[in-house]
């Protein structure tokens, strides 16, 4: 009698544990049924959160294309560098002079994102001096397309953004309007509104361009044009100067981190992307260099990451980006250590309500981040079931020929999936 208990002690406990895993030949099946799926290269790995068991996995080791997932990477790094994020540094000479110098804070006058306590501290009524650094980063980040200059999501970086580097365009019937002030002639070659690719000139066909639509194109930045905007927009006198020993220097906070973080996750803003890891390279080191966050975050996290990171942006837009599934679920989990369940709510997409996830609405309690290049699709994050339990996913989904709105569907049906059978 007693041999008959342990026994179905086992199996009840046997069968217990395997509705908690889901086996890689059950997975492999799974996604070889989903005709969107079957000529992809699908990488996955799920863990609860707060766990470093993983219950379901398939290429969880193998490196993939990202995209913007590599978000979830520079977020992280911030997360962890600033506990405040400076906007500007600034020195004040006297009553009458200004001196300030960059943060990579990007944010000035932002056409999603103002910050109004920036946008406000420039309107003080004092003779300003810009000091910006020695050493740029480079304008586009390594790995990007050449034809990606004309698109909003390719701005260029650089060490003092503003207006997200980005000239905003509306042509109604009363005329065209930019912002900031550029000029623009007229050319029926072109699309609609177009920048030359080493110049600041733009030029508009009204005939292909829908009245009251607004569109964005980057520009050029440089240290004289950023105070010569700047200068443009406050009514102030602003001057250049390289010479800064003799000052002493105070951050300005504004308290913006909410909105950053969400421009980044929710909205996967590239140029914000981008301008942290210039920001955290500069509080670290001194210096606006992507590649030296990148090698300072690297060498913090060798201990904990599960595979090396191939990294070369903030923002994903290179496809020389690689990771593994399973070393985005490990910085969600870190992200989770970081930062209470309640903020992560706050900051990320959550299915079918907000930000890059509105496309999925057929998924309940999930927050995560998309990544989409040409094609490559993924969903990283978190979900959370009906019982409350909480799970780390990581589904890539990389050289598929089905549309982005198929892969969704994909994904979809698979998280519906692990949902139903990871209780």
């Amino acid at each position: 009698m007693r041999r008959s208990y342990v026994l179905l002690g086992i199996l009840f406990w046997s069968g217990l544990l395997s509705s908690q895993r889901i086996s890689e030949r059950k997975l492999l099946r799974q996604i070889q049924n989903t005709p969107q799926l079957s000529d992809a290269f699908v990488g996955i790995s799920i863990q609860k959160l707060n766990s470093n068991k993983t219950v379901t996995h398939l290429n969880e080791k193998r490196y993939m294309t990202p995209a913007s997932n590599i978000k979830l990477i520079t977020f992280l790094g911030a997360i962890q560098t600033f506990k405040h994020i400076p906007a500007l540094e600034y020195a004040l000479e006297n009553e009458h002079t200004t001196h300030f110098r960059p943060t990579g804070y990007p944010l000035l006058f932002h056409p999603f994102y103002p910050d109004s306590i920036l946008n406000h501290f420039f309107q003080d009524k004092t003779t300003w001096v810009y000091h910006p650094p020695n050493t740029k980063p480079a304008l586009l980040g390594s790995g990007w397309s050449w034809d990606d200059y004309g698109y909003y999501y390719a701005a260029p970086r650089s060490v003092f953004p503003i207006y997200g580097n980005s000239v905003s365009a509306v042509l109604s019937d009363s005329g065209l309007y930019l912002t900031p002030l550029f000029t623009a002639n007229i050319d029926s070659t072109i699309t609609n509104f177009e920048r030359s690719r080493f110049e600041n000139k733009f030029g508009y066909n009204p005939q292909n361009w829908k009245r009251n639509d607004t569109l964005y194109r980057p520009f050029i930045p440089n240290d004289s044009l950023f105070i010569n905007l700047l200068g443009k927009a406050t009514n102030a006198q602003f001057s250049l100067s390289k010479h800064q020993d003799s000052l002493i220097w105070k951050p300005l906070y504004t308290d913006q981190e909410e909105r950053l973080y969400k421009g980044l996750l929710q909205d996967s803003d590239n140029g914000i992307a981008e301008a942290l890891l210039l920001m955290i390279a500069n509080q670290q080191l001194g210096i606006f260099k992507t590649e030296k966050a990148i090698e300072g975050l690297q060498h913090q996290w060798s201990s904990w990451l599960p595979d090396p990171l191939e990294w070369v942006d903030g923002s994903g837009v290179s496809r020389y980006n690689m990771v593994t599934p399973r070393t985005l679920v490990a910085v969600l989990q870190k992200i989770h250590q970081e930062l209470p369940w309640e903020t992560i709510q706050t900051l990320f997409p959550q299915s079918g309500a907000s930000g890059t996830l509105k496309a999925y609405k057929g998924l309940d309690g999930v927050y995560a981040k998309t990544g989409t290049l040409r094609h490559n699709h993924n969903l990283a994050g978190y979900w959370v079931n009906p019982k409350g339990t909480k799970y780390v996913f990581s589904i890539m989904v990389n050289h598929h020929t089905a549309s982005t709105l198929e892969i969704r569907q994909a994904i979809t049906a698979l998280l519906l999936y692990f949902q139903k059978t990871l209780k």
